[in-house]
């Protein structure tokens, strides 16, 4: 029974917080401790240059390795840079929340989280990011604000990228390895209006701003992104969005891109893994 208990706290803390689940960036906010979430999303987009439809895959595993920090691993396999279908890249991230003031029904909760990827592209684009693309580093902080059903969060980073630079532009074109990037996110939980059930349904609606600026040359972007989500039994997300550049003078693969993604949790799995090696 106490075991029962806990989950369904967990699952009434993941539906509760669901309206900063978002689909495009990281809260503050971590997936419950001992727990594991895998996720798997597809981009869908034409190539600037060629027209071709091109698609990526992010398999990602996400591990809660206590109450204030998560562990992120995913690989990324697309035809956006061949000709063919391959394995582009892998990528870590973590995350330390170091600052949780909670409240009923609120909350403003800080974290700060690195990244380190590899990916087999050169650069091709003058865009940075380490989603397949690149291979580089990052480091920023987060910063999250639960109020009711709305939740609003805001993110800086720094990111140097190490590829193998081929610029469309040629040579003699000034060039980017470092940018500050930045987020600003809103969610709303527009349904269930009350929760009456853990097995209820949740959707979500999220507008986010996403962008960069080059600390070199000055290349920049500034995207807005909607988003849908739903919610299945608190556990199981289903997320339909999209990107869409509204500001940049930079070269990218593209600048309108389309997004699906799937993402189940498994409550309390590490735990329990934890326990049963201590009884054997």
């Amino acid at each position: 029974m106490r075991f029962l208990f806990s989950l369904l706290l967990v699952a009434g803390g993941f539906s509760l917080h669901a309206q900063e689940l978002y689909v495009f960036s990281e809260p503050a906010s971590n997936i419950p401790a001992y727990s594991a979430t895998a996720k798997l999303t597809a981009r869908y987009t034409r190539n600037s240059l060629t027209g071709k439809l091109v698609q990526r895959y992010n398999p990602e595993w996400m591990m809660g390795l206590s109450k204030t920090v998560m562990l992120k691993t995913s690989l990324s396999f697309s035809d956006m840079y061949a000709g063919r279908f391959r394995w582009e890249s892998a990528k870590a991230y973590v995350k330390w929340r170091f600052l949780s003031n909670d409240g009923i029904h609120r909350h403003f909760r800080m974290a700060a989280f690195a990244d380190l990827a590899y990916s087999r592209n050169e650069m091709v684009y003058e865009e940075m990011n380490l989603d397949g693309d690149n291979s580089g580093v990052q480091a920023g902080v987060i910063g999250t604000q639960l109020l009711g059903k709305l939740a609003l969060s805001g993110s800086a980073s720094w990111m140097q990228v190490v590829n193998r630079i081929t610029y469309i532009g040629g040579p003699g074109k000034p060039q980017d390895s470092n940018s500050i990037g930045y987020s600003a996110s809103a969610g709303y939980l527009l349904f269930p209006r009350s929760y009456a059930s853990y097995d209820q349904t949740n959707l979500n609606l999220y507008v986010e701003a996403l962008g960069a600026k080059g600390l070199e040359a000055g290349g920049y972007y500034l995207d807005v992104a909607p988003a849908v989500q739903l919610i299945f039994a608190s556990k199981t997300k289903l997320n339909l969005g999209a990107r869409y550049q509204v500001l940049g003078n930079i070269t990218r693969i593209a600048p309108n891109n389309y997004f699906v993604s799937v993402e189940t949790s498994f409550l309390n799995i590490l735990k329990a893994g934890r326990m049963r090696t201590k009884n054997d």
